[in-house]
């Protein structure tokens, strides 16, 4: 059974402006799918109709078997969210916190100040535990609430831009303990941000959106193999014969452009044997930022792509 199904899921919102427009997706228990665009692309609405507060215009959406704008209840109860503006209460404690919203789900205060130390650990939150949430910094807030989404252990986890406020070293922190949620726990995580380098670093499977619209679906190796199937090389060599015909872009610096990295040993090798001598070999692919840039360039041309073993 899928995680999360979005079924030519469409939103309009009062005044005619159209926030979803007939996006189709469907996620396995354990992805990590990046769910990415520009502000106002439509993530947040996205999210909101899979969390049952707002419901769809057209179209449908499925947590597992469940209905969110029919049972919203039953959704919350699997999911945990992260929004860019973590909202808690200044005048309890971390940990207080994270017992009380232990307790919205139906956990024993026992349990959930079991859990709650446990997630304050795996943060880098354990020396604030008992100090107020007032003398919380930003990042020490947004790690709070990745913890409060986690409480109740959720099977699904909704991420709204999570690393935002956070230094290089706790974004990787957050970064490695999303991996072992999904691959250990088999939470299916639903990322939505902006940055796209980021999301490269962390995501399985992306989702490209753009004004509601969804560009292209898929992996990152499908999204180039499809979209940008040619590899450019640059190589720091000598002695290179010229009827190899490279192109000179600086001393000793050469590129050329193949039509799939798999052709680069035997380029080597032809080198090699003419007597050309090779200090440096570098394949430039696409990064996931050129593929979106590509392909809103395009006008938004829709371009669906499966995982091979769908």
């Amino acid at each position: 059974m899928n995680a999360v199904t979005l079924s030519q899921l469409s939103k309009i919102y009062e005044g005619g402006k159209k926030a979803l427009d007939s996006v189709s997706i469907t996620l396995k228990p354990g992805e990590v799918f990046g769910f990415l665009g520009p502000n106002g692309a439509g993530k947040t609405t996205a999210v909101k109709l899979l969390g049952g507060m707002l419901t769809p215009t057209g179209g449908s959406c499925q947590l597992f078997d469940i209905n969110p704008s029919k049972e919203p209840e039953k959704a919350h109860a699997i999911s945990g969210v992260v929004t860019e503006h973590a909202q808690m209460y200044d005048n309890l404690t971390g940990l207080q916190n994270l017992i009380f919203y232990g307790s919205v789900f139906g956990l024993a205060t026992k349990e959930s100040q079991k859990r709650g130390q446990t997630l304050l650990k795996q943060l880098e939150l354990s020396d604030a535990a008992d100090r107020k949430l007032s003398s919380y910094s930003t990042g020490m807030r947004q790690r709070l609430s990745l913890a409060r989404a986690l409480i109740h252990e959720p099977k699904i986890l909704f991420l709204d831009e999570p690393t935002s406020g956070l230094d290089p070293e706790s974004a990787q922190n957050v970064h490695a303990m999303i991996r072992t949620l999904a691959k250990e726990k088999g939470i299916t995580v639903f990322l939505c941000t902006h940055q796209l380098r980021y999301a490269q670093e962390i995501c399985t499977r992306y989702g490209l959106l753009s004004c509601g619209k969804l560009l292209a679906e898929g992996t990152l190796e499908e999204f180039r193999s499809r979209l940008c199937p040619e590899t450019k090389v640059k190589l720091n060599a000598a002695n290179i014969p010229d009827r190899l015909s490279l192109r000179r872009t600086g001393n000793q610096e050469y590129e050329l452009t193949l039509s799939s990295k798999e052709e680069i040993p035997a380029l080597v090798r032809r080198i090699v044997e003419n007597g050309g001598n090779i200090y440096h070999v570098s394949a430039e692919l696409p990064s996931l930022e050129d593929i979106y840039f590509a392909l809103t360039a395009e006008g938004g041309k829709s371009v669906q792509m499966k995982e091979a073993h769908k």
